[in-house]
């Protein structure tokens, strides 16, 4: 699979971004020769299970220019790049603890002249700042991942929806979430036809705060 695949979803892209879209791959390719952070099936198959998968994300929600955005557990950069070349007026941070994947990700963000992106080797308390969204890719389970981030959602929200959690997610969750009440989920498949996104899902948690 290529970038078309990217642009089928994303008609409206400019000619810059699709070249950083297409630019992706060879960057990735390249890199995970010297230090592998993609699967050798997952690499294949790049456009369809890193890309589309992080930027179904926007399809859920629309970044505001000006807006911040914190990547927890960002691994490879995903879902961080992808969505930092669809918002190029929104801030990412990418946050990941394991500093060879950091060191692929400030690769990636160098190759692809993004300036709207910062890399952070760090666990993410350590991490200093508050943001609008925090996106990740499944790197825990959700009551563990809400207790990483405390604190770390801004208070005003710049977007109609209220600033919190979209969390890419697959398979059966409802044990895990049963305790969020204000939780939404999105089905990727509304979105996407391919059948790879059958079990995946974006869910929402709205961050509540006191007083």
């Amino acid at each position: 699979m290529t970038a078309e695949l990217v642009f089928k979803y994303f008609p409206n892209l400019s000619d810059l971004q699709q070249k950083r879209f297409i630019l992706l791959e060879e960057l990735y390719k390249d890199w995970n020769r010297k230090i592998n952070v993609v699967s050798r099936k997952d690499i294949d198959e790049l456009y369809l299970r890193h890309v589309l998968h992080s930027v179904g994300i926007a399809k859920v929600q629309q970044f505001k220019d000006g807006s911040s955005i914190l990547d927890v557990g960002t691994g490879g950069g995903f879902p961080g790049i992808p969505l930092a070349i669809l918002f190029p007026e929104v801030q990412f941070t990418l946050v990941d603890s394991i500093g060879k994947k950091i060191k692929v990700v400030q690769e990636v963000i160098d190759g692809l002249e993004l300036d709207n992106v910062k890399a952070i080797n760090s666990r993410v308390e350590e991490t200093k700042g508050q943001y609008d969204f925090i996106v990740s890719r499944a790197v825990a389970a959700m009551p563990t991942f809400v207790h990483w981030v405390k604190g770390k959602i801004k208070k005003e929200s710049l977007h109609e929806r209220r600033n919190g959690i979209l969390y890419l997610k697959g398979g059966d969750l409802a044990e895990e979430l049963e305790g969020y009440k204000a939780i939404e989920l999105y089905d990727l498949t509304n979105y996407f036809d391919e059948a790879f996104f059958e079990t995946k899902k974006v869910v929402y948690l709205p961050m509540k705060f006191k007083g």
